[in-house]
């Protein structure tokens, strides 16, 4: 282990948020450490967001290949697994790099805060003492475990149900969220018969029912049981099978399963060793540590960033709150402006959202125009024969600005970039529309939804 003593800025956690904070800081010329208990790269780079990705673009593949009966792999959730640990490696060896090309110096060890300018990195054996000038708190979240359900034997994390390495014959999963449903489909799509219990009223419920639906359809035609106001209240396991008990309508039913997936959150990890409390730095009831708009605590040389903080746990978010953060620490008048953050569901088909939704503004009485626009009619959607969709502008009805926008469809991750730029520079629906988009593209789908938009702005002058 490194003998560095002392540094400008030591980043606790190196996933999205913390090893982007370590490169910005040592971007900007402070001396920087960052601690990391587990893999660099953290949850999202090992266990999260880059395997889960790349499996469920190999189940697409493979789902491809079985519809136009092309010869498929024999062995083909095997060597996904494979080629997901490829690009996990991948990328983890690139975060590696660079960090230490930037000049940052990894500490591997798990870090406790000693008092507010000093923490204790240890190991089995070993523990080394490090002082700080500032500290940026990015440790991340774990997934939620359930009492009634904790994870063992064939009741599954997110984390366990990345790292099978054969298929399950059946599985059924707690929680109808985004995660809930990119998993569902990924196992549905390799073979598995999959189950999602779902306690609201539907699956994927931070979304409109017109999002939803065309997921909600896919989700059936892939053989996806979906069962909504449910609620798991036990487990019993044996040597090949589980037996899941649940509550509908007040009645108990049960549903078997090879392995049970519980996806119904996070929890922030500032419990256990940090000893936040050596520094005085207090915790919400849920765990969460209260920030301004420099992501400063109340502690004013002390940071916070990412999934341990308010809004969504999100990996971008992280990475936005890290630049940020460091910036603000080397004296720059950077502030956090969170009306453009994308929120994405890499389901079939995708679905994207970002700003005011047309149920917000309807609830908080603002005057919108919607302008839509299908995928339907779009010829590079039907030559990827991916024609499901539709993209919802939402803009505000006397100036056009652009608030907020929805798609669900083919690429929905990648098409959502434009429309959070044009509410990140304050553009309207006519500035959308008047850009010229290539031809034939998933694109132009947004353009006509922009001129669709202007359209009933001009009726309304009118």
């Amino acid at each position: 282990m490194s003998q560095l003593e002392a540094v400008d800025t030591l980043v606790i956690g190196s996933g999205p948020g913390g090893y982007t904070a370590a490169l910005r800081s040592a971007q900007l010329g402070m001396k920087t450490a960052v601690v990391e208990r587990g893999q660099i790269g953290g949850v999202c780079t090992h266990v999260g967001c880059i395997p889960s990705k790349a499996l469920i673009a190999e189940a697409q593949r493979y789902n491809l290949h079985r519809k136009w009966n092309k010869a498929v792999d024999s062995a083909p959730f095997e060597n996904a697994q494979a080629f997901k640990q490829a690009v996990v490696n991948k990328q983890a060896g690139g975060v590696d790099y660079l960090l230490k090309t930037a000049g940052v110096t990894v500490l591997k060890g798990e870090a406790s805060l000693v008092d507010e300018h000093k923490a204790a990195i240890k190991q089995p054996g070993t523990e080394q003492m490090i002082s700080f000038k500032t500290v940026i708190l990015a440790m991340g979240s774990r997934p939620i475990e359930l009492q009634a359900l904790p994870f063992s034997g064939r009741i599954l994390s997110s984390t366990e149900a990345l790292s099978l390495f054969q298929i399950p014959t059946s599985l059924v999963i707690i929680g109808g969220g985004y995660i809930g449903v990119e998993l569902g489909q990924m196992y549905a799509k390799f073979g598995t018969k999959v189950t999602i219990l779902e306690g609201g009223e539907q699956v994927l419920s931070g979304f409109e029912v017109d999002l939803a639906a065309p997921v909600i359809r896919q989700l059936n035609a892939d053989g996806i049981t979906i069962i909504t106001g449910a609620t798991a209240i036990k487990a019993e396991q044996d040597a090949d099978m589980l037996t899941l008990h649940y509550l509908k309508n007040q009645e108990q039913f049960l549903t078997t399963a090879e392995y049970a997936l519980v996806i119904v959150g996070r929890t922030p990890n500032t419990d256990g060793s940090l000893g936040l409390e050596r520094t005085g730095l207090q915790v919400t009831s849920r765990g969460l540590i209260e920030t301004d708009e420099q992501c400063r605590t109340a502690i004013p040389h002390i940071f916070a960033i990412g999934d341990i903080t308010k809004g969504p746990a999100l990996a971008h978010k992280a990475s936005y709150e890290a630049k940020v953060a460091a910036e603000a620490i080397a004296g720059k008048p950077s502030i956090v402006d969170y009306k453009a953050i994308p929120l994405v569901v890499f389901s079939e088909p995708e679905l994207a959202s970002i700003g005011l939704s047309e149920t917000e503004a309807k609830e908080k009485g603002i005057s919108v125009i919607i302008g839509k626009s299908s995928f339907t009619i779009n010829g590079r959607a039907l030559a990827l024969k991916a024609s499901e969709g539709f993209v919802k502008i939402i803009a505000d009805q006397a100036s056009g600005i652009v608030m907020g926008a929805q798609i669900v469809g083919v690429e929905a991750s990648t098409l959502i970039s434009e429309l959070a730029l044009a509410i990140e520079m304050g553009a309207t629906v006519e500035d959308l529309a008047m850009t010229i988009h290539p031809h034939p593209t998933l694109g132009e789908v947004i353009m006509e939804a922009a001129e669709n938009a202007v359209r009933k702005i001009m009726m309304n002058r009118n």
